[in-house]
């Protein structure tokens, strides 16, 4: 290598101002916008599930929109003949809620953040940091077998890696604005290509990081990843910034703007389309608030929202949703039942689930139809 210290080129065009005047426009509005934790649970949850699905669509997986849901609700779920593709929805749902975790928790982005964060993508939450490749690994056509691309060699990527993330760290410190870095840390993460596999999948989910740390992450109600799935070709096109297959000859030096313009006019999308949904939730919700509501307490409002996608919930969606151990949310959901407001739906000691009792059922219906409309419009 020439230089260990990345330095991306790039210019700050009008259409790129223009997507951070958006940007910024929209999350104001989301922000200011009074939604009952019901509904932001609600929200979130759609999100999450859309993030999950379309990132590992992208990469190839084959469940559907409605399996991809059902295996995140279900972890005993099983389909058949599609066990890897299950893995790999489980993998990435339980990497975007630790991403959610680190980005609220302020922590730095790191090489060892990084290591674990694909290693939770690759094999699981219980998986060792991942070291990067001691090899060499080439993009090719799925179809043709043709060269796409060549990243750098594997004794190259240990102080690209570095270089990356000493960047990241300076951008933030210079009050860079979060999209962009996480634009430029997105290019140049899939650029390294630092895994054999994994890493289109660890990019988004550091781009999603980068902007819920940075004061963008919208509640969780956004999903970036939908978007890059659903013009696909435009995702690839635009992350091409050079000709040249070999990384070595040009796309080291190639000139960032293009690829960052498609960034943040996407984020821009994606941020005005979550102002619209809260919007439309926010309207809904003005007529006055039940007193069986009024008497919830916070987290017991944010789980209120999780039956407007199911019948049912267990500790571990709890634990999930509310950052909670699932000892403490097996706590709080005896206590609701004791409260009136939950029943238990299975009282087996292994696979215990609590419904909503029937004075509660009422309150869930509307909710669901707000931000369900077009689950089914799926790319494929």
């Amino acid at each position: 290598m020439a230089t260990l210290t990345w330095s991306p080129r790039y210019t700050l065009t009008p259409a790129i101002a223009r997507g951070l005047m958006q940007i910024e426009a929209a999350r104001a509005l989301v922000d200011h916008t009074p939604l009952p934790p019901s509904a932001q649970a609600e929200l979130r949850a759609h999100a999450r599930v859309r993030a999950v699905h379309y990132s590992t669509y992208i990469e190839g997986n084959r469940l559907t929109l409605s399996q991809a849901k059902a295996v995140m609700v279900d972890a005993n779920l099983e389909i058949a003949d599609r066990e890897r593709d299950v893995s790999e929805v489980r993998n990435y749902w339980n990497a975007l809620l630790r991403v959610e975790e680190w980005a609220e928790k302020n922590k730095p982005l790191t090489e060892e953040l990084i290591k674990r964060l694909h290693a939770l993508v690759e094999v699981g939450p219980r998986a060792r940091p991942t070291p990067y490749r001691e090899g060499q690994n080439a993009i090719k056509n799925s179809s043709t077998g043709a060269l796409i691309y060549l990243p750098p060699e594997a004794k190259d990527v240990p102080a690209l890696m570095a270089s990356l993330v000493a960047w990241a760290a300076e951008a933030e410190r210079s009050g860079l604005p979060a999209p962009i870095i996480a634009g430029l840390v997105h290019y140049q993460f899939v650029t390294i290509h630092p895994y054999y596999d994994g890493n289109g999948r660890t990019a988004r989910l550091l781009a999603t990081f980068i902007l819920h740390k940075g004061g963008y992450g919208l509640n969780g109600f956004f999903s970036l990843e939908e978007h890059h799935a659903r013009d696909l070709p435009g995702y690839y096109r635009a992350l091409t910034v050079h000709p040249h297959h070999n990384y070595y000859f040009g796309r080291s030096e190639a000139g960032l703007t293009p690829w960052l313009e498609y960034f943040i006019s996407t984020l821009a999308a994606v941020f005005e389309a979550v102002r619209l949904a809260a919007q439309k939730c926010a309207v809904q919700e003005l007529e006055e608030e039940p007193e069986d509501l009024r008497r919830l307490d916070h987290r017991a409002r944010v789980v209120l929202g999780l039956f407007a996608g199911r019948e049912t919930i267990a500790a571990p969606q709890v634990a999930a949703e509310l950052g909670l151990s699932e000892r403490m949310a097996r706590n709080l959901l005896k206590d609701w039942v004791e409260d009136g407001w939950l029943e238990v739906a299975d009282p087996s000691r292994r696979a215990r689930s609590y419904r909503l009792s029937a004075k509660y059922r009422q309150y869930i219906g509307s909710l669901s139809a707000i931000v369900r409309g077009g689950e089914n419009n799926e790319p494929r």
